[in-house]
């Protein structure tokens, strides 16, 4: 699943990407219609001002006093053809567009080039148009033609004379300079813009989320139960932040008080109930060593015996888990030779191997020195070798080894037992937590759920670390690794 940093990045860009396509649609449909206004306005003007400059063409013609006109006769003298003359119509094809000169009859006297590129439809419709306007008017009208739409404007020639009237038109273009341009820059600066923002955002938003990345990281610090007397940092800005902190430290407090009402407890019933449990194994001790007792009377007592070394365990692994958890824990840091220490471990697991029906070896022990509690540290090795050979079947194999890796050393347990499902490995070093298989053996050998937790927590306690990997009826392979005493080796 994304980050909220990224997640809310890529709304943010969302929405910038959608303000800018809304601001661009208006910039460009507001630019365009103000921009063909612009350009209609313009054109208006501009076939005005040729319009104009027909008039006075022809004005400035007839005040000069010659001819303005010739006749061409055609089909043998019955009818004649008016022209302007060729002086008058030198002069006018200097008019741009389209420009007419008409008689009073209607008849064109003149038409310029580019009237002369249309088709024949498309002339006469012209023809047509340039007689039915309005003279002297403003705005220019405008023309539908089969391929083209014009702007003509007529301008009546007030003098007498042959000439009577002049047109003067353009064609209107919908594309405009402007529009396009516009375009053209929203085209390239978007892509820029919305890159440089969503930079800008991400950049922000990791700011923004940088004391919720601390407040994550001091209260992933806080999770082993031992740490809960420490508390976030407010830094009193007052906002949701500040807020959150609060409530996370209020709540931790609480915590703190039901983990140190638990420990005391644990710690407090495992202290009272050691008196009694001495007392009551003295006794039955004292009751089996009456002479002359039958045997229905000792049975029971040996049962009694039993239960009674059974709870005294339990409540010594509670009593040394507590003072763990209130950071008591009796450890005594001394240089350590381990090659002895696993020896001696190693024939305690060759006589309790015997009494089970499984092979104990020891294939690798090298001579290397630990800072540690020699105690503690023998607790931890017996503790995971009587587990591996609790759950191996008989006739199964155990093999211990001590080895040396760089700067540190690993103790490794194999067996060949029952081994742990592979939903099972994340719970096995839980206090009082066995498996369904592991649970039915423990009640035949007698586990409680604690070795495993006393093991790794000397592991810890010792700046080393166990670990284990197992497969359902491979065997499993616990393995130790604790930091080497450089000042002695």
């Amino acid at each position: 699943m994304a980050s909220i940093r990224a997640q809310l990045t890529a709304a943010y860009a969302a929405a910038l990407l959608t303000t800018v396509a809304v601001f661009a649609a208006i910039s460009y449909g507001t630019t365009l219609s103000a921009d063909r206004t612009a350009r209609q306005h313009a054109l208006e003007q501009y076939v005005a001002s040729e319009a104009d400059l027909l008039l006075r063409t022809v004005q400035q013609a007839q005040a000069s006093g010659e001819p303005l006109v010739t006749f061409t006769i055609v089909n043998n003298k019955k009818d004649t053809i008016p022209n302007v003359t060729p002086k008058l119509r030198t002069v006018l094809e200097g008019v741009p567009d389209y420009a007419l000169v008409l008689d009073a009859k209607g008849r064109t006297l003149y038409n310029s080039f580019a009237f002369r590129q249309l088709d024949q439809d498309d002339q006469v419709a012209l023809s047509q148009a340039a007689l039915a306007l309005r003279a002297d008017t403003f705005p220019p009208a405008t023309i539908e033609l089969h391929s083209r739409r014009l702007l003509l404007m007529a301008r009546s020639v007030p003098s007498a004379g042959p000439i009577t009237r002049v047109v003067a038109g353009s064609e209107a273009k919908d594309e405009g300079v402007a529009p396009i341009a516009l375009g053209s820059a929203i085209f390239i600066a978007a892509p820029i813009i919305l890159l440089i923002s969503i930079a800008a955002a991400y950049v922000i938003a990791g700011r923004a989320f940088r004391p919720v990345d601390g407040i994550i990281n001091e209260v992933e610090a806080i999770t082993d139960g031992r740490s809960l007397h420490r508390r976030l940092a407010l830094d009193g800005s007052g906002d949701e932040l500040t807020r959150l902190t609060r409530t996370l430290n209020a709540m931790i407090e609480r915590l703190e008080t039901s983990f140190a009402a638990l420990r005391r407890f644990t710690a407090d019933a495992s202290h009272e109930l050691k008196t009694p449990l001495t007392v009551m194994r003295a006794d039955v001790e004292h009751a089996m060593a009456v002479p002359h007792a039958s045997t229905e009377q000792l049975e029971p007592l040996e049962e009694a015996l039993r239960e009674v070394r059974r709870m005294s365990d339990l409540v010594d692994s509670l009593l040394t888990l507590a003072r763990a958890d209130e950071g008591r824990f009796d450890l005594i840091r001394e240089p350590v030779p381990l090659e002895p220490l696993v020896r001696e471990i190693y024939e305690t697991a060759v006589i309790l191997g015997e009494d089970a029906g499984i092979s104990v070896y020891l294939p690798v022990l090298e001579d290397v020195t630990v800072s540690g509690d020699p105690t503690r540290l023998r607790q931890l090795f017996l503790n995971l070798v009587t587990n591996a050979i609790k759950y191996t079947p008989r006739d199964g194999r155990v093999d211990l080894s001590l080895s040396k890796r760089l700067d540190a050393i690993t103790f490794t347990v194999r067996d060949s037992g029952i081994g742990i499902a592979a939903n099972d490995l994340p719970h096995i070093f839980d206090r009082f937590w066995r498996a369904d298989r592991v649970r039915s053996r423990a009640s035949e050998r007698g586990g409680f759920g604690l070795g495993l937790a006393i093991a790794q927590y000397i592991a810890h306690a010792h700046g080393g670390s166990l670990t284990v990997s197992s497969r359902l009826g491979r065997g499993s392979v616990f393995t130790v690794t604790l930091p080497i005493d450089l000042s002695n080796s």
